[in-house]
């Protein structure tokens, strides 16, 4: 005995077959309904009947795009993203008038057919067939979720979208198949659920849930009669019944779905009359889609965290792989950002800097140890209006970022420190470092053929009474230049390499640092400052190098748990050589260039740098338990930042302790409030003594040079030959850029 339908009709056998003989025996009915001629397609009856036999009987349901929210550390919301803004609920989450009415305007006779609705294919023939054209359809509300699904599984790819949506026949006949399996699978209930979940309801909302926000700012089991007749009535035209564009013609279809529940007594006549007569009373809340609408200036933050999801292999084989789960949606991304350190940040980039200012400022602050970002923010806001941008300058240019990064001055220096300990050199080493040299005559290289000095620049210092002989920790407290040219001239420039290597350092288009004496000591070429930070994130984690990371966990919709990328970390140096960068360091915000951005209440360590026409202004600095990176400069490097206003403050000349370093002394205090204060684990590094007499020409101590022609007259110096002065081969070639980077 056939099965019955537990909403009533027919089985699906049945149901395909006597649909079938009524478009044989009317000549491809369907051409009626949806099409004004099924000759004009050259489509007989028994193709059609052949077609829907070799259609495959399993639809697959993709699942339905949703919103994504990004939470901060804490739980707190920063963003919500989506490519359809959808959120999925259950049927008992939806007002029973919502229900009424959808069924009512849409296929009130719902419960009553299979798949397919007979009596509405006829009527709609016959009314087609009086006017000559397409005046009434009469696919049924499991026909137009079975649409809806082709749309879905389309997403934005446009000609997906119009073979999903053409008005063909086969479309038609391929519909009606898989709805008859729908009907078979999921029963009425279930396929109003997923039809009131999918369909587009206008103003960028997919969904009864996300209309309803949208519309009425209220969830979808709250809607009143009246609302959710406007919603039901929106679904046939969503732009022609739009009520936040066109109030009257939006009415007027509210109206009418009314009188139709009421015609089949879903309602009384006068709940109807009483309901036609309320005005339309919307609370319209806009879309909040995207990294624009992140708070705390969390939208480079926001957009860093997509542009990971979508680069690395862990979300998917393929850029593809990992787009289509992004825009599928639905998860729940829990970051690592600290909203007290994220609010700290802005909160001094507001102090110090004007978003109007020429220049712009980026701060990134990371938690040593971890790799974990915790605070990313800058002066021009995210967005697309005037003072504005969408470039990350905190990032590399594949995560969003600058096309190279911004060069870095002498906050590059603590890396050729690092580099030259490893190598043996003692923390008391002097090099005569004059205020005026050029580079070596030739430096060795990671290939064994040396870097050669063909040019003519000459290299100095930052103020001609800064004349050596300097020791290591006095050399990087005032930051002098021709001590570290010197340094890299004994040491070459392959030790560098492998240490820069070891911390992650590499230019902003993500490619390997030029191995050349400019970049490798005065930090001429490009670098961004979540790598600056994160690099010396090492020295305060006594040596160990941790990839940065930004997502903590994700959950999907249904709540299982994706895997995220994770830490790595690597010893990059020795505990002896990072407690020694830390200690000399600190003297850089003690008594050095770095002192106006000097922590009271905690151990803290950094180093400044500003470059070539002082066009970048840099301060990185640390604690044992933060380290953050501030840079200040123009985006397209055409500011000199000379005579200069910035956030209201006049500068002749901006130094990388003047401006960045005050906005990371107040990002670091708000971020670090009421969090512990651990200590540097200190290295003594004794004063190279010096002559009591002044050299009252250079205003410097001359050293105590012992007997008469004694060659080595300062424990650890190292003078190689053509270092200082004489021969024809002076100055930088090669790329060595000259003098350009100062303190």
């Amino acid at each position: 005995m056939p099965k019955k339908r537990s909403g009533g009709g027919l089985t699906g056998t049945q149901q395909a077959a006597k649909f079938l003989g009524v478009s044989v025996l009317a000549g491809a009915v369907l051409a009626g309904i949806a099409l004004p001629a099924a000759g004009a397609l050259g489509l007989a009856a028994k193709g059609t009947v052949e077609g829907f036999d070799t259609i495959p009987a399993n639809l697959k349901t993709p699942p339905l795009s949703q919103r994504t929210t990004i939470l901060d550390s804490e739980g707190g919301q920063i963003a919500t993203v989506y490519s359809r803004d959808r959120t999925v609920v259950p049927i008992k989450d939806i007002s029973p008038y919502m229900q009424k009415a959808i069924v009512a305007i849409e296929d009130a006779r719902f419960y009553e057919h299979g798949a397919i609705d007979l009596k509405g294919v006829l009527r709609a023939l016959n009314k087609n067939a009086q006017s000559g054209g397409v005046s009434e359809g009469a696919s049924t509300l499991t026909q137009q979720y079975v649409k809806n699904v082709f749309v879905e599984e389309a997403g934005d790819d446009p000609d997906k979208v119009a073979q999903a949506t053409q008005q063909t026949l086969g479309r038609k006949i391929r519909e009606l198949k898989y709805a008859i399996q729908v009907e078979e699978e999921l029963g009425k209930k279930k396929i109003l659920e997923n039809y009131l979940n999918i369909t587009f309801f206008g103003q960028q909302a997919y969904g009864v849930e996300a209309a309803s926000q949208r519309y009425f700012s209220k969830k979808a089991k709250d809607l009143k009669l009246e609302e959710a007749a406007l919603l039901a009535g929106i679904v046939q035209s969503p732009s022609r019944f739009d009520p936040v564009n066109d109030s009257e013609e939006a009415t007027n279809r509210r109206n009418i779905v009314l009188q139709r529940m009421a015609d089949v007594r879903d309602i009384s006549q006068a709940e109807a009359d009483k309901a036609k007569a309320s005005p339309i009373e919307l609370k319209v809340s806009k879309p909040k889609n995207g990294c624009i609408t992140a708070v705390d200036g969390a939208g480079f933050f926001c957009d860093y965290v997509r542009q990971v999801f979508l680069t690395d292999p862990v979300f998917g084989k393929t850029r593809e792989d990992r787009l289509k789960i992004w825009n599928q949606g639905g998860l729940t991304i829990r970051t690592t950002l600290d909203p007290k350190a994220q609010e700290s940040a802005q909160n001094s980039l507001k102090d110090h800097i004007y978003q109007t200012d020429k220049v712009a400022a980026a701060v990134t602050l990371v938690q040593p140890g971890t790799g974990k970002i915790v605070a990313m923010g800058q002066s021009k806001p995210y967005g697309f209006g005037k003072n504005e941008t969408q470039i990350n300058y905190s990032v590399n240019h594949d995560m969003g970022g600058s096309n190279f990064g911004f060069p870095v001055g002498s906050t590059f220096k603590p890396f050729l420190a690092a580099a030259a300990l490893e190598q043996g050199k003692p923390p008391t080493q002097v090099y005569p470092s004059p205020y005026k040299m050029p580079y070596p005559q030739s430096v060795s290289t990671c290939s064994g053929k040396p870097w050669v000095n063909t040019g003519n620049t000459m290299l100095e210092n930052e103020n001609e009474s800064e004349v050596g002989p300097y020791p290591l920790k006095e050399a990087m407290a005032l930051s002098v230049n021709t001590y570290f040219v010197q340094m890299i001239g004994e040491i070459g420039m392959c030790p560098i390499m492998e240490m820069t290597g070891k911390l992650g350092v590499v230019q902003g288009n993500n490619t390997k640092l030029p191995e050349v004496p400019s970049a490798l000591t005065l930090g001429s070429t490009g670098i961004s400052p979540l790598v600056m930070a994160n690099a010396y994130a090492t020295f305060a984690n006594r040596g160990t190098y941790c990839t940065p990371t930004a997502i903590e966990s994700i959950k999907t919709a249904d709540g299982k748990s994706l895997k995220v990328p994770q830490t790595e970390c690597s010893k990059a140096m020795s505990e002896r050589t990072a407690d020694t960068i830390n200690t000399l360091l600190r003297g850089v915000v003690d008594s050095g260039t770095g002192q106006q951005a000097g922590l009271q209440s905690r151990d803290n360590a950094g180093k400044t740098g500003t470059t070539d026409f002082r066009k970048n202004a840099w301060f990185v600095g640390y604690t044992p338990n933060m380290s953050g990176a501030v840079w200040v400069g123009s985006a397209s490097q055409q500011v000199k930042m000379e005579y200069i206003t910035i956030g209201g403050r006049y500068h002749e000349k901006v130094f990388g302790g003047a401006v960045p370093g005050p906005i990371w002394k107040d990002a670091m205090t708000g971020a670090l409030d009421g969090e512990p204060a651990p200590p540097f684990v200190r290295v003594d590094i004794p004063d190279v003594p010096k002559d009591k007499d002044k050299d009252k020409d250079k205003g410097r101590d001359k050293p105590d040079d012992g007997k008469p022609g004694d060659e080595e007259p300062w424990p650890g110096i190292s003078i190689p030959p053509d270092l200082i002065g004489g021969g024809n081969n002076r100055g930088q070639g090669n790329g060595g850029g000259g003098g350009g980077n100062w303190p």
